[in-house]
């Protein structure tokens, strides 16, 4: 049986023996908590799946701050879960993962990936010297199943259990707030062949396959790794320097520093998010963008008072729920999870999941068109289903109507639009997940000018609306407080939230 090659030894240093054994040392050590961190990244992606319930994206959990060697952490998650399968065959056939090491499942997974298919392990950890005493017994296991499944090589196992994942441009955005489009170029240029998107005037297009994570730029927030179709939403809003915006679900914050860039660091915004650790991402992302007119609200968008002074002048809003996440599967590295491979047709416990998101992304699109002075509203999903896009829209046009909105067309001259389900569906946008890589939906909301007669009557229509949807919470936000956060922004933080928030947002 022929094993997946190891890389080359490092060349020996006869002359300093020392400095060999250190730095022999301190690639064992890295490793140790690299796997540890694999593990605990590996629970949360795991626990999420088998409940079908979209956390963070794997690379979202790997490059996120608590992290540290994120390049070791990521090639491990992402190789131990390509070869789940196998492990988890090896470890039965070899009845090694009992009840004593069952609350350690995760680092046995990704040590056992080392032992089998990566590089030697050092005996510094107990699951190391544990599977490292088995080792015999795990390689003996391996070669069996390889036998059982008549293959000779473990290379045509993985072929039993893997996916097509169609290659895709790198997309990158500058961040205008700290640097022009012209000088990203020529320092990208340097060692990649970049060119301008056709679209988003400030995106640059790279080969696939090219690795930005650790580049000075991105790492100092000059430029953002982000997808083409999810730099559409802000641009489609387009807000004016100089206005104040809101952005009802903000986090991870991509979208609002890219308002803010925008809006040339002029006006205000402010970036709601109801979950503390997600805070806690948009005010990283906030912070390396140098954006400097965005205020954070740490509560839930649904208890904002439209009539309260700090939000009545809001003049643009972006809406870009939580969501199934199913248009950007392969982004999240999806096709990796045990699930993806049971197929694409929607089952049961997803299809629960996703009405209970619409009902959520229903209220939220109702309560953002209550904002009396909004001009413009942009509904955006990473969906392609269309209980979440299409259905929302229909379910409020008669509302928004009511309140003089009408759909707009964002980029004219982008092809696929709506499915046809309601009249005015050729307005909304969709990409799709195969062509463009990733599959969103953006729906943009105008309000009509009207003459002082019908503007009067609109007006009482809006207070209307806004005085149904808070009524019944209204004792609730008088005990809403505000605090001061930062020099560079605010955060309120919303007590007394009373309200059940349900677990999928």
């Amino acid at each position: 049986m022929v094993h997946p090659p190891r890389p080359p030894p490092p060349p020996k240093d006869k002359k300093h023996p020392n400095r060999r054994m250190n730095s022999k040392k301190a690639v064992e050590r890295s490793a140790y908590f690299a796997r540890r961190e694999a593990a605990r990244v590996l629970r949360q992606v795991l626990q999420g799946d088998a409940r079908r319930r979209a956390t963070a994206s794997i690379k979202s959990l790997i490059y996120g701050p608590s992290v540290r060697n994120k390049k070791a952490t990521f090639a491990l998650v992402c190789q131990t879960l390509k070869y789940l399968p196998l492990v988890k065959d090896v470890l039965a056939r070899t009845k090694l993962l009992t009840c004593k090491w069952q609350k350690q499942e995760e680092l046995i997974f990704v040590t056992a990936y080392d032992v089998l298919f990566g590089q030697d392990i050092a005996m510094t950890g107990d699951v190391e010297k544990f599977l490292m005493l088995h080792k015999d017994a795990l390689q003996t296991a391996l070669a069996q199943l390889c036998l059982t499944q008549k293959v000779k090589y473990v290379e045509d196992l993985l072929l039993k259990n893997q996916n097509p994942v169609i290659s895709k441009p790198r997309y990158v955005r500058v961040n205008t707030l700290k640097m022009d489009v012209e000088s990203a170029i020529q320092e990208i240029g340097k060692t990649n062949k970049v060119t301008k998107d056709d679209m988003v005037p400030d995106m640059l297009v790279l080969p696939s396959g090219v690795d930005l994570h650790d580049h000075p730029l991105v790492k100092n927030g000059s430029m953002f790794l982000q997808g083409k179709a999810s730099s559409m939403v802000a641009v489609a809003l387009s807000p004016k320097p100089g206005w104040k915006v809101l952005d009802g679900c903000a986090a991870p914050g991509n979208k609002t520093i890219h308002l803010a860039a925008l809006m040339k660091g002029k006006g205000n915004i402010i970036a709601c998010e109801l979950h503390k650790e997600r805070v806690k991402v948009l005010e990283d992302t906030i912070r390396r963008s140098g954006a400097t007119n965005v205020d954070i609200v740490h509560g839930d968008f649904l208890d904002i008072d439209p009539k309260d002074p700090l939000f009545a002048k809001v003049r643009a809003i972006l809406l870009d729920p939580s969501c199934s996440g199913s248009g950007i599967s392969a982004k999240r590295l999806d096709h990796l999870l045990p699930s993806y491979s049971k197929g694409h047709d929607v089952d049961t416990a997803t299809s629960q999941r996703v009405k209970k998101l619409a009902a959520f992304q229903r209220k939220a699109l109702a309560h953002a068109l209550s904002f009396p002075d909004v001009e413009r509203l942009v509904y955006s999903t990473c969906s392609i289903y269309q209980t979440e896009n299409e259905d929302v829209i229909k379910s409020v046009l008669p509302l928004a109507r009511s309140l003089n909105f009408e759909l707009a067309t964002p980029f004219p001259q982008w092809p696929r639009r709506g499915l046809p389900v309601f009249e005015g569906s050729e307005l909304v946008l969709r990409t799709d997940p195969t062509e463009d890589m990733e599959g969103f939906f953006i729906a943009l909301f105008v309000r009509k000018k009207s003459t002082n007669s019908s503007g009067k009557m609109m007006k009482k229509k809006i207070r209307e609306s806004s005085s149904c949807s808070t009524m019944k919470n209204h004792r609730k936000r008088k005990r809403l407080m505000t605090y001061p956060f930062c020099r560079m922004s605010r955060m309120w933080s919303y007590r007394a939230l009373a309200r059940q928030i349900p677990t999928e947002r």
